[in-house]
């Protein structure tokens, strides 16, 4: 499974709703929408944090959940 398919996965799932999706890696806050930025972050073996604000939040979490767990990447939704 490459990479570019997971970070494509999940931009397209987050581009879903209209919740603001942060991923947190170490101290960098990437807004999961912007592929770019995922490219430069989302790398292997890191734990990441994912903050969830907005309307659709619950159905945000839950997606970006599932799509992570789908790729083996080790996230943890942050509920504030």
């Amino acid at each position: 499974m490459s990479n570019n398919a997971a970070i494509v996965e999940i931009s397209q799932a987050a581009s879903q709703f209209t919740s603001s999706i942060v991923l947190q890696a170490d101290s960098k806050y990437i807004d999961v929408k912007s592929i770019l930025g995922l490219f430069t972050t989302l790398v292997g073996g890191h734990s990441y944090e994912l903050h969830v604000h907005g309307p659709d939040a619950e159905e945000a979490k839950q997606k970006m959940s599932e799509v992570f767990a789908k790729h083996n990447l080790n996230v943890t939704v942050i509920s504030e």
